[in-house]
C-alpha cells in the first residue's frame, strides 16, 4: 500500500493505493464521483473514453496506476468547463455537431486539449494521430476532426463561439441549432447508466453458459451463497412471472430453466455487496450440463434428424415468398442475366457503452413499484415485457442517456436480470456487465445467404429478379420475422422490377440471436441486389449510374410487394451525384493501373421505407405557466438528434424560441406508448405526433385569442393537448404471394465509394465515400450530415472488417472496431424534396445512411481489379481469393465466379 498525494481538478487528494490493482479511473469515478470520465473497454486501454490529463498529457486512466502519480496534477472533463462556463474546446464540439450519443466525447475533448495546447493549428492528419486512441461509433469521426480544428480557430482568435451560434430567432426548420443535450454531454454532466449511484445497492454478477446447446441437469449454489459479501443466488425458479421476454415468440428466458440455447445464456444471478464479491461467487456456482448437438448453421438445423433448438417449434420458424408477375417467362426471354450467391456475417451493433441496468423498489409490499433503469428505445414495450416476465404489474421504466444503440436497444437485455434481482432480494441492485459479457449477451445483426438472379431486356431495363434468402435467426425469435419482412418490403430498392420469384426462410440455430441492427434487414439484401445491378450493367455495357437512373421506379408504379407509389424522387439523386461521379472516374483513370495498387469506383443505391402498415404514435404538448411548452413523448435519443428534431418541429408550429420548448421523453410515468425509436421512424411517426399535438394547441390559442397560460386559465381552456400519427394502411403481406401495402414514405440515397486495392496483399483502402441523399425537408442539416457520416463509417466496417464470432470476439480489438485511422474523406449531397405525407415535409434518414455502403465498396473493389467478393466482410484473404477466380476466367464473368 502507498499513500499517494495528487491534485484532481485543483483539489488535493490523498489515496491509499494498492500497487497491483488501483488505477486512476477508480479514484475519479468511485472515490470522487466524477462520472464524466467513462469506461467501455474493460480497462484494456482500447477506447479512450476514460482519457484525462495528467500534468498536461492525455492518459488512459483505466490503465494508469495510482501508485505512479505522486504529486501529479490531474484534470478531468469536469475540470475543463461546466455547462454554464464551458471552455473553447467544449463549445467547438457542440457547435460543430460532433456530439451525438456523447459517451466518447469527454475523452475526445480531453485528448484535443492536449493537442491544441501544443499545436493550436493542427492539420487533419495531426488531429487523427492525436486521437488515435479514442473510439467513436456515431460520427465516422468527420465532425470530431472538424470540431478540433474549429477549437483551434477559437484559440487563435480567428472566430468565436458567439459568432457561430445560430440566431435564436432563425427559422426552426432548416437551421442547425445546438442540440439540447449537447453541452451536458460535452462537459461530462450527462448521466449514463453506470453513472447513477444507488446508496446500498447490491452489485450483480451473472452465471452464463459456457455451452451453446445443453440441458441443465442441476445448479449448485451452496458454495457461492456462503462466500463473503454475498446476499444470495437466484435461479429461474425464483422468478415469479413467465420468465420469458416475449416479442414475437415466448422463447427467450431471463434465466434458463431446462436448457441453454446459445453461448452466454444466463443461468443464475449472484448479488453481493461489491462487484468483485459477486464475480467471485459467480465463479463458484456449479452448473451441470448434458451436452446436445450444436446447430451452427441453417443447413445443419434443417438437416434430416436435426434436434430442435426449441422443442415446441420447428427449426424452420418462418417463411415468406414474393410471387409477382411471370419471372420464369421473363428470365427465358431476357437479353442478359447475372447470378451469384452472397453471404453476410454476424455483426455486433457495437455501441460504446456496455449494457447497464439498475432496479429498485419504491413503496411497500404488493403495492410497491419496481423501477427499472435501462437503455431502451421503446420504454413502454419494455415495461410491458418485464411485467409479464417478472410477474409484477407495477413497473416504471426510466431511461438515462444512452451511449449509442444502433438497434440493439430494441431488446430487453440486462433489465430483466436487474428487475428479477430487485424483486427477489427486495434491494436496490446495479448490474454493470463487462464489455466482453455485454457483447456476448446481446442481440446481433442476422447473417444471411442470398442467392440472386437478375435479368434485363435489350433496352437495359430490369425484367425479373429471383432470390432465395436464408436468414440465420440464431437461438431466439426476437424480431426475426419483422427483420425478414422489412428486407422483403425493400427488396427491389429504388428500381422497377416487374417480375419476382422470391423465397425466404428464417431458421433457428444455436448461434447468437439476431435482431434489429442499423438498417434491420435491407443492408444484407441490398448488398446482393446492388452488386448484381453492377454486374448486369457491365454485362450490358451500360454505365452503372445510368443503369440505375434508367431503372428507377416512377410514381404510379409498384414496389416489390405490389404497393403503388405516388412519390419517387430517386432520379434526381442520380443527377445530383453525376458531377462527383464523373470527377471520381477521371481521378481513377489518372491514377493508372501500374504497380500493385489499383483504384476503383463503385455505386450503391437505396430506397429505405419508413412507417410500416399499422404503425402509430402518440404525444402530448402542454402549455406551461411561463408560456413555454413541455412535450411528453416516449422518444429516447441515443445519439441521432431526436431532441433537436422534436424541439424544432414543435417550436416551428407554435412560433416559439427553442429555450421555451422542454422535453419529457424518458419515463413511462409521464408518457404514452409511441413505438420504438427505430426503423428511422422517429421523425415521421413521433415527430408527426408531436406536430399534431402542437397544432391542436395552436388552434386552441387561436380560439382563446392569446398565447399565454394566464389567458388559457382565465378562459377555462385546457392547457394539455394530445397528438397522434397513424399510417394509412394496416394490412400485412399476403402469406402466399408476399403482396400487399408497404411503407408509407421512403428516404433515398446513392452512395459512391472510391477505393484502392492492393492486388498483391488484397488490402482495401477506402479513400472517399460520397452520399447523395433525399430525406425530404431537412430539419437540422448538421444532424443529417452526422447521420450520413456515421452510417457510411458503419457500412465500411460491415463491408471490410467487422465480424462477431461467439467466444472469440470479446473487445473492441477483436471486433475490429473502426478507429480514426480508418476515417476516410466523406462528402454529402443533400437534395430536399418535401414529402406530401412528411412531418412538415420531412421523413428521416438514420438507417438508410449505411444500407448501400457495403455494395458500393464491393462494386468499387471489382471495378479496381476485377475481383467479385461474394461474402462479407471483404477481408484481404477474400479479396485475394476473388482475384484468383477472376484471373482464372478468360473473360470477367460474375455468374461463373459465383458458381
Amino acid at each position: 500500500m502507498n499513500n499517494v498525494g495528487l491534485t484532481i481538478n485543483a483539489r488535493p487528494v490523498h489515496v491509499v493505493a494498492d500497487d497491483d490493482r488501483m488505477v486512476l479511473l477508480d479514484v475519479i469515478r468511485e472515490d470522487l464521483g466524477l462520472t464524466g470520465t467513462k469506461q467501455s473497454c474493460d480497462r484494456k486501454g482500447q477506447c479512450g473514453t476514460c482519457m484525462v490529463l495528467v500534468d498536461g498529457k492525455a492518459v488512459l486512466s483505466c490503465i494508469t496506476r495510482v501508485s505512479s502519480l505522486e504529486g501529479a496534477e490531474v484534470t478531468t472533463i469536469e475540470g475543463l468547463g461546466t455547462p454554464d462556463r464551458p471552455n473553447l474546446v467544449q463549445q467547438a464540439f457542440v457547435l460543430a455537431g460532433a456530439v451525438q450519443c456523447g459517451f466518447c466525447i469527454p475523452g475526445m475533448i480531453v485528448t484535443a486539449e492536449e493537442l491544441l495546447a501544443a499545436n493550436p493549428d493542427p492539420t487533419r492528419a495531426e488531429v487523427k494521430r492525436a486521437l488515435r486512441r479514442n473510439l467513436c461509433r456515431c460520427t465516422g469521426y468527420v465532425k470530431i476532426i472538424d470540431a478540433v480544428q474549429l477549437a483551434g480557430r477559437f484559440i487563435r482568435g480567428e472566430t468565436s463561439p458567439a459568432e457561430l451560434m445560430p440566431d435564436p430567432d432563425a427559422p426552426k426548420i432548416g437551421t442547425s441549432f445546438v442540440r439540447p443535450s449537447a453541452m451536458a454531454k460535452a462537459t461530462g454532466t450527462a448521466l449514463f447508466g453506470a453513472d447513477i449511484r444507488l446508496p446500498g445497492a447490491l452489485e450483480i454478477a451473472v452465471v452464463r453458459s459456457t455451452h451453446a446447446h445443453a440441458r441443465i441437469m442441476g445448479i449448485d449454489t451452496a458454495a457461492a451463497a456462503a462466500m463473503p459479501g454475498v446476499a444470495g443466488v437466484m435461479t429461474a425458479k425464483d422468478i415469479r412471472g413467465t420468465n420469458r421476454l416475449k416479442y414475437q415468440a415466448s422463447d427467450r428466458p431471463i434465466l434458463c430453466d431446462t436448457k441453454v440455447h446459445t453461448l452466454g445464456d444466463a443461468v443464475a444471478i449472484v448479488a453481493a455487496t461489491t462487484k468483485d464479491q459477486a464475480l467471485a461467487a459467480a465463479e463458484a456456482v456449479v452448473v451441470g450440463y448434458e451436452l446436445l448437438p450444436v446447430l451452427t448453421s441453417p443447413d445443419a438445423a434443417l438437416a434430416d434428424g436435426a434436434p430442435r433448438v426449441h422443442e415446441d417449434t420447428p427449426n424452420l420458424c418462418y417463411s415468406q415468398p414474393i410471387i409477382k408477375g411471370d419471372a420464369a417467362g421473363a428470365f427465358a426471354s431476357a437479353a442478359a442475366m447475372v447470378e451469384g450467391r452472397f453471404r453476410t456475417q454476424i455483426v455486433h451493433q457495437a455501441p460504446l457503452e456496455p449494457e447497464v441496468s439498475l432496479a429498485w423498489m419504491e413503496g411497500e409490499g404488493e403495492d410497491a413499484e419496481l423501477v427499472v433503469v435501462g437503455r431502451s428505445i421503446n420504454i413502454h414495450l419494455h415495461m410491458q415485457t418485464l411485467q409479464e416476465a417478472l410477474g409484477w404489474e407495477a413497473i416504471r421504466y426510466e431511461e438515462p442517456f444512452s451511449g449509442g444503440q444502433f438497434g440493439i436497444k430494441v431488446e430487453v437485455i440486462t433489465e430483466g436480470i436487474a428487475g428479477a434481482a430487485a424483486l427477489h432480494f427486495n434491494r436496490a441492485v446495479r448490474y454493470v456487465p463487462s464489455l466482453a459479457e455485454s457483447m456476448l449477451a446481446t442481440s446481433k445483426r442476422h447473417p444471411m445467404e442470398i442467392g440472386t438472379r437478375l435479368a434485363a431486356d435489350a433496352d437495359g431495363r430490369l425484367t425479373a429478379m429471383a432470390m432465395d434468402i436464408t436468414v440465420d435467426n440464431g437461438a431466439y425469435m426476437s424480431l426475426g420475422r419483422v427483420i425478414l419482412n422489412r428486407a422483403l418490403h425493400m427488396l427491389t430498392s429504388s428500381y422497377l422490377v416487374p417480375n419476382l420469384a422470391v423465397t425466404s426462410r428464417l431458421v433457428y440455430t444455436n448461434n447468437p440471436w439476431g435482431s434489429a441492427a442499423r438498417g434491420a434487414g435491407p443492408p444484407q439484401t441490398h448488398y446482393a441486389l446492388e452488386c448484381a445491378v453492377d454486374m448486369l450493367a457491365e454485362k450490358m455495357g451500360i454505365d452503372p449510374l445510368e443503369f440505375r437512373r434508367r431503372n428507377s421506379l416512377r410514381p404510379g408504379e409498384a414496389k416489390a410487394t405490389g404497393h403503388v407509389v405516388t412519390e419517387w424522387p430517386f432520379p434526381a439523386l442520380c443527377d445530383a451525384i453525376q458531377p462527383r461521379y464523373e470527377a471520381a472516374r477521371r481521378d481513377a483513370a489518372a491514377a493508372g493501373s501500374e504497380g500493385p495498387v489499383r483504384r476503383g469506383i463503385g455505386l450503391g443505391a437505396a430506397a429505405f421505407g419508413i412507417a410500416m402498415p399499422g404503425d402509430k404514435s402518440i404525444g402530448f404538448v402542454e402549455l406551461d405557466p411561463d408560456d413555454g411548452v413541455t412535450v411528453y413523448m416516449a422518444a429516447g435519443d441515443p445519439g441521432e438528434g431526436n431532441d433537436s428534431m422534436i424541439s424544432q418541429l414543435v417550436a416551428s408550429v407554435l412560433d416559439l424560441r427553442l429555450d421555451k420548448v422542454r422535453l419529457r421523453t424518458r419515463s413511462t410515468a409521464d408518457t404514452a406508448a409511441s413505438g420504438p425509436v427505430s426503423g428511422s421512424r422517429a421523425t415521421y411517426m413521433l415527430g408527426g405526433a408531436a406536430v399534431d399535438a402542437a397544432q391542436h394547441l395552436r388552434e386552441a390559442m387561436d380560439e382563446v385569442g392569446a398565447r399565454t397560460y394566464a389567458a388559457f386559465a382565465a378562459a377555462g381552456k385546457p392547457v394539455r393537448y394530445s397528438g397522434k400519427r397513424t399510417t394509412l394502411e394496416k394490412a400485412p403481406l399476403d402469406p402466399e404471394t408476399g403482396l400487399g401495402p408497404s411503407f408509407e414514405v421512403q428516404v433515398f440515397s446513392v452512395q459512391m465509394a472510391e477505393v484502392e486495392v492492393n492486388v498483391e496483399t488484397g488490402e482495401v483502402q477506402v479513400l472517399r465515400m460520397t452520399s447523395a441523399a433525399d430525406p425530404g425537408r431537412v430539419i437540422h442539416p448538421v444532424n443529417v450530415e452526422g447521420q450520413l457520416h456515421g452510417g457510411m463509417d458503419m457500412g465500411v466496417g460491415f463491408a471490410l472488417r467487422e465480424e462477431f464470432v461467439a467466444g472469440r470476439t470479446k473487445d473492441w480489438v477483436t471486433f475490429k472496431f473502426p478507429n480514426i485511422r480508418h476515417a476516410m474523406d466523406m462528402e454529402t449531397i443533400l437534395v430536399e424534396t418535401p414529402r406530401e405525407l412528411g412531418t412538415l415535409g420531412s421523413v428521416g434518414i438514420g438507417e438508410m445512411a449505411m444500407v448501400s455502403t457495403a455494395p458500393a465498396i464491393v462494386n468499387a473493389i471489382r471495378d479496381a481489379c476485377g475481383a467479385m467478393v461474394f461474402e462479407l466482410p471483404a477481408t484481404p484473404e477474400r479479396v485475394k481469393a476473388a482475384l484468383a477466380v477472376a484471373a482464372a476466367a478468360p473473360v470477367r464473368e460474375p455468374a461463373a465466379a459465383a458458381t
